[in-house]
């Protein structure tokens, strides 16, 4: 059985990496907390978190990730680090693959040469959205946007590696930090009377903070773990985006009117695909986790945002 002692955090300035910092830091039983300036701090007591984001380390600088890792004795990688403009990705195909694809062969590499544990995070858009009743952690991927196929290049060049790894896909997801679809809908929420918004993709919106708290509460399991292994997270339910946004709008008590429409009326230069429900049930029964409902989660948030 490997201690895990210290671990790296790559892509910290991301929404998900900021809402990791923020698990530690409100948990005062397993965490000793983090000093923030130097982005390092302590985990578990014993135990030592570095994050980093690309100004400190560049996850597609195979020298420079070597040294950070034998440095640092890294035992561990939760790498949140991502190409993540879907639409901005099918004219960047070149930046989305370096990034998603080579920067995550990059880490498993290391991992494979200095024996460390990898936890990676992909996407529901690995997949077509052909499905008709929820993706299993197993399915097989076909993804039809070229953000999807970066991520799935990532997963890939894990599996070539065939280091001990965890890759959770999740979906839909948001917080307060960044740009995502809960922030967008707040601020169309305040400007706007009325608004469009597709209802003919189905998915489960997840609260990055659940995620970050759940990748915490797996790195201490991580042993039972011997291979790259596909878990799935989201939070627990099924929407459409319009009913997401409308959702936002209720909870927020903005008066903005959401309406439904259909993706073949709102084009975006990336498809997106109709039906990304994942099935969680693998994730929960290895780890022991259980997940809150979508709704309950974005009125926690949102009542976070307005204090």
């Amino acid at each position: 059985m490997k201690e895990i002692k210290n671990i790296l955090i790559t892509g910290s300035n991301g929404q998900l990496g900021r809402c990791l910092r923020d698990a530690v830091e409100k948990s005062p039983s397993n965490f000793e907390g983090v000093d923030g300036e130097a982005g390092r701090g302590s985990l578990y007591e014993s135990k030592n978190l570095f994050f980093t984001d690309i100004e400190e380390l560049d996850i597609t600088d195979i020298y420079a990730v070597a040294e950070f890792i034998h440095q640092n004795s890294i035992d561990c990688i939760i790498n949140t680090a991502a190409y993540t403009n879907v639409d901005k990705a099918e004219s960047e195909h070149t930046e989305a693959i370096i990034v998603n694809g080579e920067g995550v062969w990059t880490l498993a590499h290391i991992c494979m040469e200095q024996d460390v544990f990898l936890i990676h995070i992909s996407t529901d858009y690995v997949f077509d959205g052909k499905a008709t009743k929820p993706y299993k952690a197993n399915a097989s991927a076909k993804p039809i946007s070229v953000y999807g196929k970066s991520k799935l290049a990532g997963e890939k060049a894990i599996l070539y590696e065939q280091i001990p790894s965890v890759i959770i896909r999740t979906s839909w997801l948001y917080s307060k930090y960044g740009h995502n679809f809960l922030n967008t809908m707040l601020k169309l929420g305040k400007e706007k009377e009325e608004i469009f918004v597709v209802d003919d993709q189905y998915g489960a919106p997840t609260n990055a903070n659940d995620l970050a708290e759940t990748i915490l509460q797996i790195v201490p399991q991580i042993n039972i773990i011997n291979k790259p292994t596909f878990f799935h997270y989201a939070n627990e339910g099924v929407t459409t985006w319009c009913g997401f946004a409308q959702e936002i709008m209720k909870i927020a008590k903005l008066p903005c009117k959401v309406h439904p429409t259909t993706t073949d009326k709102y084009p975006t230069p990336a498809q997106r695909p109709a039906y990304s429900v994942l099935d969680l049930s693998y994730i929960k029964k290895q780890f022991n986790i259980q997940i809150p409902d979508w709704k309950e989660s974005l009125e926690r948030e949102l009542t976070k945002i307005n204090h």
